[in-house]
């Protein structure tokens, strides 16, 4: 399931993802997105990843690659919150082909990857 982080900075949309991810559940994410776009002109993004890659369904993938495709000149900033190596590479490597800066946080480092992605602080690699 996918839900949306509420009380966040208004330049960002952030969401949790925990148990089974299906296709249905990137509904409220790309009615979301779509809002912060038409109000900002760019995307700052924000995916806690509250269980693992391999709970996404096959149209969850589907749909999550759609949302990219659909706003690719609109990325700017978006974070990963995870701890897995894997999530983290898959990010550095994708980071290289899509516009905008990617970065992954760690679970403890929330309010860290909430500045980041508002543009409230730069952070290095």
């Amino acid at each position: 399931m996918i839900e949306q982080i509420k009380n966040l900075p208004d330049n960002m949309v952030g969401f949790r993802a925990s148990g089974e991810v299906s296709k249905d559940d990137f509904e409220i994410v790309h009615k979301k997105v779509e809002q912060l776009v038409d109000k900002t002109g760019k995307l700052n993004y924000m995916l806690f990843l509250d269980t693992p890659p391999s709970e996404f369904t096959v149209g969850a993938w589907w749909e999550d690659a759609l949302l990219g495709i659909k706003n690719i000149t609109k990325w700017n900033r978006a974070a990963i919150i995870s701890d897995s190596e894997t999530v983290d590479k898959f990010t550095a490597v994708f980071s290289k082909v899509m516009p905008g800066e990617f970065k992954v946080f760690q679970k403890n480092d929330l309010e860290r990857a909430i500045d980041w992605t508002s543009e409230k602080i730069e952070v290095e690699d």
